[in-house]
């Protein structure tokens, strides 16, 4: 029967009416019926009516029954996160005309979202995400809860934490078996600084890649881990695990992880004051990436000031670092960092007062904006320190309240 979605789909494409395409074959009543699947008929109808629209009916049929398996594998690559598989499979999907009235075209669509925003493509993801949620009520259990999912990635996207993990944690794992949610979820909340969720997440999300030997993830799930350790106990401990992730990214030929790695363990550094360390590590990631890119430029800034810290390059060259680092970031306008570049010049400037006003006027609404939360909190502790030193009392104790209700 499903011959009859497939000769109404071709009939529509083609502009043709009903009597138009069944003249000289049956009646376009009869046509009708057989499009809406009403009415029993004869195989030879269905081959002069494909022959008349130029298709062979049996590969259409096949093609249609493939459709599942072929989003199926879609969604696996995803999940591993492997981007030539992905986009192969994407082109095949986009020339394949039948998704449109097959069983699976909300789960295409669902699919689509999370390709684009794998691609950072959020605006595209986001039209889409308004088509589906139109017909919400049409969509199974499954893709219901595939729907919460891409809108936790999305909240993600667009640093919108707390809406993320509203829908995260609203997703039921008896209708959805796919907990790679768990680690948006962990990414969610380390990004709120809420270390147990994270850690607690994480874990979940590393047991489920195990499951599914997807050791690209495992990587990921044991990073987002091990920086949510934030004890000065034992840091050797955590510096051989860093260590063991990164000659895991080696042996897997993953520099983008083995790059983030190098980030996180610099980060280490630099909070335990070691900044000779914190910039070879720094240094050592950038070397890995993109110039022009958001992720070279955060360790840009993370490098700049632990030389800046540790007194490792004269003010002069440290300010021309910065200056190429202002750069690149107006080229790209990125506000992030442009202001993070900025702030920069001042304090290499040893220019206190423009220093603070800067990032009270400029950079500290800009990061409420973006939602980061960790120079949120930088920056109020900063402003905070810097009130008390200039005595200006009522200013302190108003940021040390922001500070204390996390507002």
């Amino acid at each position: 029967m499903i011959e009859g979605k497939i000769i109404k789909y071709y009939r529509e494409k083609n502009k043709l009416t009903q009597e138009q395409l069944g003249k000289g074959i049956c009646s376009g009543t009869h046509l009708s019926k057989i499009e809406r699947l009403h009415t029993e008929y004869a195989p030879e109808i269905i081959t002069l009516l494909s022959e008349r629209l130029g298709i062979n009916i049996e590969s259409e049929i096949t093609k249609l029954n493939n459709i599942k398996n072929l989003l199926n594998d879609w969604q696996d690559v995803i999940i591993m996160q492997l981007f030539d598989e992905m986009d192969l499979i994407n082109q095949e999907l986009e020339q394949e005309d039948l998704i449109q009235i097959s069983d699976y075209k909300n789960l295409y669509k669902l699919l689509r979202v999370r390709y684009l925003l794998m691609h950072n493509l959020t605006e595209d993801a986001l039209y889409i995400i308004y088509e589906i949620q139109k017909n919400e009520d049409k969509l199974s259990s499954y893709e219901a809860n595939l729907l919460k999912h891409v809108l936790g990635i999305y909240y993600l996207a667009k640093h919108e934490h707390l809406k993320a993990i509203q829908a995260l944690k609203s997703i039921n794992e008896t209708d959805y078996n796919n907990k790679e949610y768990t680690y948006h979820l962990a990414a969610a909340y380390h990004s709120i600084e809420s270390p147990v969720m994270a850690y607690f997440y994480a874990d979940k999300s590393r047991e489920f890649f195990k499951e599914i030997n997807n050791y690209l993830r495992v990587i990921d799930a044991e990073m987002l881990m091990l920086i949510q350790v934030k004890g000065d106990g034992d840091f050797n401990e955590s510096i051989q695990r860093f260590e063991k992730l990164i000659k895991s990214c080696e042996l897997c030929n993953s520099p983008v992880r083995k790059a983030r790695l190098l980030h996180n363990l610099a980060f280490e550094y630099y909070r335990r004051n070691n900044f000779e360390l914190a910039s070879k590590y720094y240094k050592d990631s950038m070397s890995m990436k993109d110039n022009e890119s958001n992720p070279y430029l955060l360790s840009l800034e993370g490098y700049i000031r632990s030389l800046l810290n540790g007194s490792i390059l004269p003010r002069d060259k440290l300010l021309q670092i910065a200056k190429e680092g202002l750069e690149t970031a107006i080229k790209k306008n990125e506000k992030i960092y442009i202001n993070l570049f900025n702030l920069l010049c001042y304090l290499i400037q040893d220019k206190e007062q423009e220093y603070h006003q800067f990032l009270r006027d400029h950079a500290l609404p800009t990061f409420k904006q973006f939602g980061i939360v960790y120079w949120i909190n930088r920056s109020k502790k900063e402003l905070f320190n810097y009130y008390i030193k200039i005595e200006q009392t009522n200013k302190a104790l108003k940021m040390a309240e922001l500070l204390i209700n996390h507002e």
